[in-house]
């Protein structure tokens, strides 16, 4: 077992997806794969027992799909980031999963630099968070949450917000790092920190991506 390394498991019905996964990700001298799953089922029973920092979660697998092992598995074990790996972007299946805790997602033809730069910025504690699919994602498929009862409770969640913080929670949404909010609120970027963990801790939110997804749901962003 290497030390000080990124441990990953990852839970795919395919073999070869796997397997090739488990080779590129290997290469790399921070990453490890310490274990594989078969099915939804199994990656929850395998984070239990592995504690990997990062799961590589495919969507539409056998006994228990991702969105619902990605639901149990964010509710059991707070350490434990999901990154959800999909064939294609604009996926109702990913935008349930990134509304069921998933970090971010992935596409399955992604090079070995992406897959691995995706595997540490989530396991950063960042969200995976790529602006223009993302927000497309979110924009196209949140018109299918669970609307009037979903909005209702959104807004009065945001309610709580200060002004700035709801500011900083719109350019979460637009996709801006906070760097970049630092700069266009003209503030000390350690300052956006804090109301970015505010932001998150008030709404009982894991990261920036369900942050961008409340946003939008509860209507603060809209499509453009």
């Amino acid at each position: 077992m290497r030390q000080g390394t990124i441990r990953v498991l990852i839970a795919d019905d395919q073999m070869m997806v796997r397997e090739g996964f488990s080779v590129l990700l290997n290469a790399m001298p921070d990453i490890e794969v310490v274990g594989e799953a078969v099915n939804g089922r199994e990656a929850v029973d395998r984070v239990r027992e592995l504690t990997p920092d990062v799961v590589l979660m495919d969507i539409r697998m056998p006994e228990l799909n991702g969105i619902e092992a990605t639901r149990e598995i964010v509710a059991a074990d707070g350490a434990a980031k999901v990154l959800v790996l999909t064939t294609f972007d604009l996926d109702e299946y990913v935008y349930q999963a990134l509304r069921a805790g998933a970090s971010g997602f992935l596409l399955k033809d992604a090079s070995a630099r992406q897959l691995a730069d995706g595997v540490r910025v989530v396991a950063s504690g960042e969200a995976l968070l790529a602006p223009s699919v993302t927000r497309r994602l979110i924009t196209e498929f949140s018109k299918l949450s669970d609307s009037p009862r979903l909005m209702s409770s959104a807004h009065a969640a945001y309610g709580e917000l200060t002004e700035r913080e709801t500011e900083v929670l719109v350019l979460i949404a637009q996709g801006l790092s906070n760097a970049e909010i630092a700069e266009r609120l003209v503030v000390a970027e350690s300052t956006i920190k804090t109301h970015v963990s505010r932001v998150l801790v008030k709404l009982g939110l894991r990261d920036r991506t369900q942050a961008a997804v409340f946003a939008y749901e509860a209507r603060l962003v809209t499509p453009g």
